[in-house]
């Protein structure tokens, strides 16, 4: 495993790497908001289709692109990202409980903005160099996700047997010995931080209790097949009962992991960006950190993200790196990482954080 930190602009260090060099980028850019007033914020970067042009030459054909976008800019960067060359895949959505309002308080109960909740994942591939999906991953190791590595923890889910009915009125004895699924639901588009709020948001549901129904696959009657999918109601309820959130990824954020490897660091002033006139007065103001980055992201939100687009012992790169948080979770992944970012005040932060993570590796699996 292999770790590169570089400083510099992120363009000129994606132009110092060669062609071909990752297996996946996994990237929090700016959302161009001028988040907190921060100069790095509303430069345009992440708007200029070049940064991810350069982003696209140094992937491997069939890799993967994870891109952190705002929810009022996400549409400006997606854009740049496909007219640079990428395919849009899908949009994955984070779902937290901890955004605090910057709507400005007006007369009447009134205010200027929502209190955000989520933010959207750009998700997109280099196109491939082959013919076909499994070509290029013979030759590249990329172009696929990683479904099974990348479940969705559960209880084991019954999978019932169909019963048949085919041809001249035969009704195959239906086979209701249950197989049990003990892989893990299958990966969506949303992911959760595990919050109180969040989960109050879903319902309560059961999951495999479908009334007995009949679907006609083909032939005319009574020749031809039925299939009877029998799915027993309360009596013998086969499933699980519980939040809708147990369908979708939970990235549970610990308060140490800010600071994971900061211990020695000396805690810094830090505003929080809020402006003094929002309702919530309890949540303003400044705080003693000893990262002062603004927007750090969960570590285990990070390993998963890594850990879906990139192959078994491949390259991930991060030319918005901040403080770290996604070269830690390739890091812990057992990824190498290769890591950018123009302030020189991140490089430090970012190397602790993510040396931080190498001795938590040591410790799991001790050679």
């Amino acid at each position: 495993m292999t770790v590169e930190l570089r400083l510099g602009d992120c363009i000129e260090v994606m132009k110092s790497m060669p062609e071909y060099s990752l297996d996946s980028i996994v990237t929090d850019p700016p959302y161009e908001l001028g988040f907190m007033g921060k100069a790095w914020d509303k430069s345009g970067i992440s708007y200029n289709v070049e940064t991810w042009k350069e982003a696209l030459r140094i992937l491997k054909p069939g890799a993967y692109l994870l891109a952190f976008g705002g929810s009022r800019t996400y549409h400006r960067i997606a854009c740049a990202i496909e007219d640079a060359g990428f395919e849009i895949r899908d949009q994955i959505q984070w779902v937290y409980g901890s955004g605090f309002p910057k709507s400005h308080k007006e007369e009447n109960g009134q205010g200027t903005a929502l209190k955000p909740a989520h933010e959207p994942i750009v998700m997109a591939r280099k196109p491939l160099s082959e013919k076909t999906v499994a070509e290029n991953i013979k030759r590249w190791g990329t172009g696929a996700i990683n479904i099974d590595t990348c479940r969705v923890p559960g209880e084991p889910t019954p999978i019932n047997k169909l019963a048949k009915w085919s041809g001249f009125g035969q009704l195959e004895k239906p086979d209701y010995s249950q197989e049990i699924n003990n892989s893990g639901r299958f990966p969506s588009n949303l992911i959760h931080d595990g919050s109180d709020e969040v989960i109050e948001m879903f319902p309560q549901t059961n999951s495999g209790s479908l009334l007995k129904h009949h679907k006609r696959t083909g032939g005319k009657s009574p020749i031809g097949t039925f299939e009877i999918r029998n799915r027993t109601g309360e009596s013998e309820f086969l499933g699980d009962f519980g939040s809708a959130a147990r369908f979708y990824y939970c990235a549970k954020a610990s308060k140490e992991d800010r600071n994971a490897g900061l211990c020695g660091v000396d805690k810094q002033i830090t505003d929080d960006g809020r402006n003094k006139s929002i309702d919530n007065a309890f949540l303003r103001g400044e705080t003693l950190r000893r990262n002062p980055h603004p927007t750090v992201k969960p570590t285990e939100l990070m390993r998963y993200l890594c850990r879906l687009v990139t192959p078994t012992g491949g390259t991930i790169g991060d030319f918005f790196m901040g403080s770290g948080s996604t070269g830690r979770g390739a890091v812990l992944e057992g990824f190498n990482f290769i890591g950018g970012d123009k302030d020189p005040e991140n490089i430090p932060l970012a190397e602790m954080r993510i040396n931080a993570a190498k001795q938590q590796m040591r410790l799991e699996f001790p050679a």
